[in-house]
């Protein structure tokens, strides 16, 4: 399970063990709880927020069982390092799952973003990889080979830069500014600690980039199986982000394949993930953007295998 700013997500897979090894889905879902609602404001996660997560873990638990699953283990990343009420979720987890969920540092979460990205990428794509993980409430770069070699984790996200800047439907111009002058900030932060210019493949996971996909390649409907592996040119997906950024909220909500939770952050996504797909085109001289479907879940369960 990864719990994360805006979803909350599960895993359930069969591990073969044979080279190759290969993991095989039984169950993989997510709900929007949005439990980092208002956490960059008060610093503490919402009690009706701390409600919807936990239910849905509750939910979650009773798959993991129906499914037999023989080990289990609970993520939870950007909203629950920030809160000063983390040890409250943390405990209400232990209850409902019987397992103690992590709390896991931004390094920890990148690297287990870069496991599951990469692992069937290799031989596929030319390496360096860098792996940009763009959640609700943080943002994680990881760039390395066979395996992490530098990563960074930045506090910009679709729900904290919506929360924060991005109130207007659509968004002002100045709204925009203020949000890509931090998203800007963070990327410099970013790159004191990871070399961006040896890109020499960019992959882009979570559900902003994928539903950007969605947008880039005109889906009627959501299609994992078309999202997963596609390749952009990076004008593509620049054009793809400033359609979905410049859009009012009932024009978001008609795209049939985007989920209703996504409806009013998927904005700030599109310039978070515009800002960062300029930035590595700029410095490595990238021409084209892999967007991947396997994440932090699938690196989660090779770390349990």
């Amino acid at each position: 399970m990864d719990c994360g700013t805006n979803s909350i997500r599960l895993l359930v897979a069969d591990i073969n063990s044979t080279a190759p090894a290969s993991l095989t889905d039984l169950d993989r879902r997510m709900e929007i709880v949005r439990l980092g609602q208002g956490v960059d404001r008060t610093g503490r996660i919402a009690p009706e927020a701390m409600k919807r997560t936990l239910e849905a873990t509750g939910r979650y638990a009773a798959v993991c069982r129906d499914l037999g699953a023989e080990r289990v283990r609970f993520v939870a990343t950007s909203a629950s390092r920030d809160a000063s009420n983390a040890a409250e979720f943390v405990a209400g987890v232990r209850d409902v799952m019987g397992v103690e969920p992590e709390v896991v540092t931004g390094a920890e979460e990148a690297a287990l973003s870069f496991a599951g990205a990469t692992r069937e990428l290799q031989g596929e794509h030319e390496p360096p990889f860098l792996v940009v993980d763009l959640g609700g409430g943080s943002t994680e770069l990881v760039l390395g080979s066979d395996g992490v070699r530098a990563a960074r984790s930045v506090d910009v996200g679709c729900v904290r830069m919506t929360e924060r800047h991005l109130v207007s439907d659509p968004p002002t111009p100045e709204q925009v500014a203020a949000a890509t002058a931090d998203i800007d900030a963070a990327l410099d932060v970013a790159a004191s600690d990871v070399p961006i210019a040896e890109t020499a493949t960019l992959v882009g996971l979570a559900g902003s980039v994928t539903t950007i996909t969605a947008h880039a390649l005109r889906l009627p409907t959501y299609d994992a199986g078309r999202i997963h592996r596609a390749v952009l040119g990076v004008d593509v997906v620049r054009a793809a982000c400033t359609e979905l950024l410049e859009m009012s909220h009932d024009q978001r909500a008609a795209l049939r394949f985007m989920h209703p939770g996504r409806v009013d952050v998927i904005g700030a996504g599109a310039l978070v993930w515009r800002r960062v797909v300029e930035r590595v085109a700029r410095d490595a001289g990238i021409t084209e953007v892999v967007t991947s479907e396997h994440d932090i879940l699938d690196g989660i369960a090779w770390s349990v295998a």
